[in-house]
């Protein structure tokens, strides 16, 4: 069987829902041995006193780093906590970063476009395949697209997701819809269909990079030891929805009880302690790391089931989907719009997807990180 234009009926799977020269002198430090990993359970964090250098970088703010348990027990007991037992997300294994700097909210529209017009970067959705890419596709599927989601009119089983994706041909990040709609009025919003290479030219051009898959976890728990959420362990605060996910039944009636049908300009919920907006739902965010299933039980391993020092994932060579074996692919975190209890509950922190580098969608997005400059003795 042929793979058609994108890896569609493989790509929508996705949703299942630059190294230091020298290793930061924290990261070096022996284990302590009061903070010995259990497994399943969550140690409390202990971030870095570092001091916070000055000025911040516009848009972004100061990440800590330290020590915390990075993962996921199984949710499917919990409250809404889905029918997924988040495999992949164990063992809960300890972990030190470095600090670093973080971008408070998903890079959006009017900063994308500034990268577009400033380099004339042309993203993967609007180039035209190559046919030596796609053997076995037709002359009429080689154009320029990416995936749209498409609900359905009425309920459908939820055992497959073409039911509810579907490859627009037209559809990029200037046109998230198809090549009727636009982003006019929509400066706000994060920067749709956007694959890998899309993301990291751009952080590149910014002076940034991606943030690995551990700084991103550690950045988006705000300090909270163990919690599900971002922002602590029940899905609503006083009645009130705390990110952009799917209310309703999925996936063809929404009922917008957060305010928002489909994507949220950035910032439209609370930040967590750390300052950072989004980093539950409105759409998926690429980390560097390359993925595979059991990622962490080889960290830990190789770490002698101690603390594992600023982990960046496996070689491209190594990476596995046991959904698409041979297709390699990056991590992505977050969750997005369409993520439900019914589905997909990726939204909860320390939950995983991953994604085709050379696949967006219309939730699929990023922000970016920059490494701490050294503070002066």
């Amino acid at each position: 069987m042929i793979k058609s234009l994108r890896q569609l009926a493989g790509c929508v799977l996705i949703f299942a829902c630059l190294c230091a020269s020298a290793q930061p002198a924290f990261l070096a430090r022996k284990p302590s041995a009061t903070v010995a990993p259990v497994a399943d359970r969550f140690l409390p964090t202990v971030p870095t006193t570092t001091p916070v250098p000055k000025p911040a970088p516009s848009g972004m703010v100061w990440i800590p780093g330290g020590e915390f348990s990075m993962g996921c027990t199984d949710p499917r007991a919990d409250l809404c906590g889905g029918n997924e037992p988040m495999d992949d997300a164990r063992p809960v294994h300890r972990v030190a970063l470095a600090p670093f700097w973080m971008d408070r909210t998903e890079v959006t529209n009017a900063e994308f476009a500034r990268f577009v017009a400033a380099t004339g970067f042309i993203t993967f959705a609007e180039r035209k395949p190559r046919a030596e890419d796609y053997p076995g596709a037709t002359p009429d599927q080689l154009v320029p697209g990416s995936v749209v989601f498409s609900p359905p009119r009425e309920a459908v089983p939820l055992d497959n997701a073409l039911r509810w994706w579907r490859y627009v041909p037209g559809a990029d990040w200037r046109h998230p819809s198809g090549p009727n709609s636009t982003i006019v009025g929509h400066d706000q919003d994060p920067v749709l269909h956007i694959a890998y290479v899309d993301a990291a030219a751009y952080a590149a051009w910014a002076g940034k990079r991606l943030p690995t898959e551990a700084e991103w976890e550690f950045a988006a728990r705000g300090g909270l030891t163990g919690a599900r959420y971002t922002w602590g362990d029940e899905l609503t605060v006083n009645g009130r929805w705390m990110a952009n996910i799917w209310e309703g039944a999925f996936p063809h009636k929404n009922s917008e009880d957060d305010g928002f049908i489909g994507i949220a300009p950035v910032a439209s919920f609370p930040a967590n302690a750390y300052g950072l907006h989004d980093m539950a739902g409105n759409v998926w965010e690429w980390c560097s790391d390359w993925y595979r299933p059991d990622g962490y039980a080889r960290d830990q391993s190789a770490a002698g089931s101690g603390v594992v020092r600023d982990p960046r994932g496996p070689a491209e060579s190594e990476s596995f989907d046991p959904q698409e074996p041979g297709m390699p692919k990056r991590v992505q975190r977050g969750g997005s719009y369409l993520c439900t209890d019914q589905y997909c509950t990726r939204y909860m922190v320390g939950t995983r997807g991953k994604g085709a580098v050379d696949t967006g969608s219309n939730h699929v997005g990023f922000r970016c990180v920059r490494d701490a400059s050294p503070v002066a003795p």
